[in-house]
This record gives structure tokens, C-alpha cells and sequence, in this order.
């Protein structure tokens, strides 16, 4: 459920007591462990924390109006919600993070990207802030930047451009003028042949 609320301070408002509480408590903890390029606000309908279009003029390359995405805070229906974007998927990152998670003896109910809990004392709160800590803008961008090179993107959306075949050296184009010159001539035997079609008589049908 997205909040049509403008600013983080009216979001907050919307909440009632309890959520309210425990939002500002983990908002709280991002900020103090969040680095100093990353920009807080609304996106998405939630409390978003994300690269600004200062630091990274592309964008989001589903949304290049859109800041990219980084961390985001919210209170759903039944639960609420951290998104690390930082630790999406199921790579190497995302079984770190759980590792980390399970030493706490807590249980983590997570998706690709999104922690959700019902109080703070469910959250491994050093996990996350350990986390969050480990991600500069600058680090969280290349990343980005490298995998949707990997998947032929590129940023702000788009496909990247095909990778152009290298010039060849004038010893290879001469290797390759020859060898097209053997293939395209008709090898001795095949003259040999065309010279004894034309001495001989043709065949008359009796």
C-alpha cells in the first residue's frame, strides 16, 4: 500500500503510535549508518533512501526520473517493511547477510530484498546497520553500473551498445584476401576436367 504523502515528516504522521515508533527507530538506525551521498525522501510511496540525480544523473534504469534505489522504509497492511536493494537477489551478498543474520539466532523473514518484521526486537538491528554502513554511494553505483552491463543494459535505460569487432592488422586482412582467393579459384583438378569436356565429341541420341 503506497502513502500519497509528500515529505518523510507527513508520512510519519499517517502512522498510528505503535508503527510510528518503530519506524522512526529504524529510520533512526539508517541515518546513522547511511553514507553521506545517499539521500533520504519519499519514493514509492515509503521512506526512501536512494542515490540522487546529483550524484548520479542516469537514475533508476526501469524509471530514469527516478533516483536509484538503495534502501527503503515502510508500513504495509499487516506488517511493515525494510528494502535493502544493497543485498538483492540470491548472490553472494544475500547469503552473507543471512548468514550474519542466523548467528543472531533471530529469524529473518526476507524476500529478494525485503525484511519484514511486526516489532524492532524482531530485527537483527546490528546486521542491518553493519550493512547498511558497508555500501558507499560511490561503491553501490559501480556495482550497479557492472551489472546491468552484464545483462546488455546500460544506465538510464536501454540496451548497450554491441561491442565492435577489433580492426584487423594488415598481416591478418593479407591472410584473409589470400584465403579468399584460394577458396573463389577452381582447383587443377577441376580444370583438368573443364579441358577434357571441351576436346571431346558430344553424344549424339541415336
Amino acid at each position: 500500500m503506497q502513502s500519497k504523502a509528500a515529505t518523510v515528516k507527513e508520512y510519519l504522521a499517517t502512522l498510528p503510535p505503535d508503527r510510528r515508533a518503530a519506524i522512526e527507530a529504524v529510520r533512526d538506525l539508517i541515518r546513522q549508518n547511511l553514507d553521506k551521498d545517499f539521500a533520504e525522501g519519499m519514493q514509492y510511496g515509503m521512506i526512501g533512501y536512494y542515490v540522487p540525480h546529483s550524484f548520479f544523473p542516469p537514475g533508476y534504469h526501469c524509471d530514469p526520473k527516478q533516483p536509484l534505489p538503495f534502501a527503503g522504509l515502510a508500513s504495509q497492511k499487516n506488517h511493515m517493511s525494510i528494502y535493502m536493494m544493497v543485498v538483492y537477489g540470491d548472490g553472494p551478498q544475500w547469503h552473507s547477510f543471512a548468514a550474519e543474520w542466523a548467528k543472531t539466532g533471530k529469524k529473518l523473514d526476507m524476500g529478494k530484498c525485503c525484511i519484514r518484521f511486526k516489532r524492532v526486537e524482531d530485527l537483527a538491528l546490528e546486521v542491518i546497520a553493519k550493512t547498511i554502513r558497508g555500501a558507499t554511494a560511490r561503491a553501490y553505483v559501480d556495482n550497479y553500473v557492472k551489472n546491468l552491463e552484464a545483462m546488455g543494459k546500460k544506465p538510464g535505460g536501454g540496451r548497450a551498445p554491441a561491442k565492435a569487432s577489433p580492426a584487423k592488422t594488415p598481416a591478418a586482412k593479407s591472410a584473409s584476401a589470400k584465403a579468399a582467393t584460394a577458396k573463389s579459384a577452381p582447383s587443377p583438378m577441376k580444370k583438368t576436367a573443364v579441358k577434357k569436356a571441351a576436346k571431346s565429341p558430344s553424344k549424339r541420341k541415336s
